[in-house]
């Protein structure tokens, strides 16, 4: 049962990712061709490969993490708090050598969890520390794991109840368990241009940390508990 999960025992996590080139132009021929090939049948009428190329931060393959926020709970005085890290940087290598550094230092057994986590974060994770040379850290590592053997934990999934045909976004789940969020400076799609066109990875971190405070309150309320006050969310350098 999900009440009888230690919480300190659960790290939560979201990621931001983009394109790794900031337009279609800029990719090596054969990277053309392959997003080409990879769109070709999702393409609207009139629409070109190069139209869609913001997308490309949705497929690893072809995209970059720039920011993974990453959050643990506490319990000081008999208070639940919650205190938060992130790792934002344009060189996804050090992002990600950095957050495993972070779960190696943790007991194999944590859980992970995240909103739409399974069939986004967490593979996303593992493909680009594969692809930029990193061991994928135990806590991620699911191979040769059946289904519930792997220490995951989704919101989104949880949610369903075994109704498998709908997805249901943060926002949605937050505003029908009635959980207050800060209005939001950016929203997902402007990812994309806040980092190619303005370079402004604060504005992300600040959007990448909303999202896990808001997927801890929803945990939080799945659980049937109180959610945290805000005086008991914390930063870490």
């Amino acid at each position: 049962m999900l009440e009888t999960i230690d919480l300190q025992q659960i790290l939560v996590l979201d990621i931001e990712t983009v394109s790794q080139k900031a337009a279609y132009a800029e990719l090596p021929d054969h990277f053309q061709q392959l997003w080409t090939h990879k769109v070709r049948n999702t393409l609207k009428e009139e629409e070109s490969a190069a139209d869609v190329y913001p997308n490309a931060g949705l497929h690893a393959e072809f995209g970059k993490i720039i920011c993974l926020s990453a959050g643990v709970f506490h319990y000081r005085g008999g208070q639940t708090g919650f205190r938060i890290k992130s790792f934002a940087h344009s060189d996804e290598k050090e992002l990600l050598t950095a957050f495993a550094a972070v779960l190696q230092a943790q007991p194999p057994n944590l859980i992970l969890c995240a909103h739409n986590g399974r069939n986004f974060d967490f593979p996303f994770i593992c493909r680009r520390m594969l692809i930029n040379g990193l061991s994928i850290p135990a806590q991620l590592d699911i191979s040769g794991k059946k289904p519930w053997e792997t220490n995951y934990l989704d919101t989104m999934e949880l949610w369903r109840f075994g109704d498998f045909r709908s997805y249901t976004s943060l926002n949605l789940m937050a505003a029908v368990l009635d959980i207050p969020t800060p209005k939001d400076d950016i929203s997902g799609e402007d990812v994309y241009r806040v980092y190619h066109a303005e370079n402004n990875l604060d504005r992300i971190r600040v959007y990448c940390e909303k999202d896990i405070i808001t997927t801890a309150q929803i945990l939080r309320r799945l659980r049937g508990e109180p959610l945290i006050e805000p005086e008991a969310i914390s930063f870490a350098e």
